[in-house]
């Protein structure tokens, strides 16, 4: 089932000393599901993303489904070390968590240096439509740098 959510905005907010971010109070409530649970997910060093726990799970059920059923086929055993590879990747991406409060998260451990982030430092906050994304900021500004040029061929490429 596709996102109800369209998720947009972008702003900044310190990490405190026990590694908690605060969301505001419209996105929590987008990337958190009926259950009070949320996705949190590696996406590119220095950026996480925040998801409904049941559309998340959703998702990786059923490619987890697809690949389970090649392997029992014999259609994968050409492609082990890749179907290894994805198996080390899906088994540190993503964790599931629950926003104090319903949206103030506590960074996990093993993110926290994925991110690139200290206590006390800024990181942006910022909605991409079909999540939410926690960035280290010097992070952002490179994306931003490399991404904004491409904004209007984007856009005209998605609304055709």
């Amino acid at each position: 089932m596709p996102p109800q959510t369209f998720i947009t905005g972008e702003m900044r907010r310190t990490v405190d000393e026990r590694f908690r971010v605060s969301l505001p109070a419209e996105m929590a409530e987008a990337v958190t599901d009926d259950n009070g649970q949320t996705i949190i997910s590696k996406e590119r060093f220095g950026c996480v993303s925040l998801w409904r726990a049941a559309d998340w799970q959703q998702r990786i059920d059923a490619g987890v489904a697809l690949i389970h059923q090649k392997i029992e086929a014999g259609r994968m055993e050409n492609r082990y070390g890749e179907v290894q590879r994805l198996g080390r990747l899906l088994s540190t991406r993503h964790q599931t968590v629950r926003l104090a409060n319903r949206s103030r998260l506590l960074v996990p451990d093993e993110f926290r240096s994925f991110l690139g982030i200290g206590p006390n430092q800024d990181v942006m906050l910022v909605g991409a439509v079909i999540c939410v994304e926690i960035w280290n900021v010097d992070a952002w500004i490179e994306t931003l740098r490399e991404d904004m040029p491409e904004f209007g061929p984007l856009f005209l490429q998605l609304t055709e």
